[in-house]
């Protein structure tokens, strides 16, 4: 059930979803400081990011009914993530943004959520 009022609902809902996270993982497959951390078939870690950004911006609670709690910082913690990585990811996210056609102000709202979260996900030195 989506919520009115959400993120979600404001940039589009499940096909703005699709698009970014589309155009992000594109990033991701590309980038030499990202690439070390993924895997080689980003398929099903983009489904997984569908799920979660869907929860994160106010949709449906389909990341938590099929994963459980998103517990971010200890999924991640197997990956170095280096303030370089963190960096990066934030840079192909921003650059997916614009790609999906996701306007303002809610563009630098995301920005700034999706920043937290990934200093949150910091867990290496360079």
């Amino acid at each position: 059930m989506t919520r009115p009022g959400t993120m979600f609902e404001a940039i589009g809902g499940f096909d703005s979803i699709d698009r970014l996270v589309t155009a992000f993982y594109k990033r991701v497959g590309e980038h030499p400081e990202l690439t070390p951390i993924f895997p080689d078939d980003l398929t099903e870690t983009a489904r997984k990011q569908r799920l979660f950004l869907t929860q994160f911006f106010g949709g449906p609670m389909i990341y938590s009914e099929e994963r459980g709690n998103p517990m971010l910082r200890r999924r991640h913690l197997p990956f170095k993530i280096t303030p370089t990585r963190k960096d990066a990811w934030l840079e192909c996210m921003e650059k997916a943004l614009v790609e999906a056609e996701i306007e303002e102000p809610y563009r630098s709202v995301i920005v700034e959520k999706l920043t937290m979260t990934a200093n949150h996900m910091m867990n290496t030195l360079e």
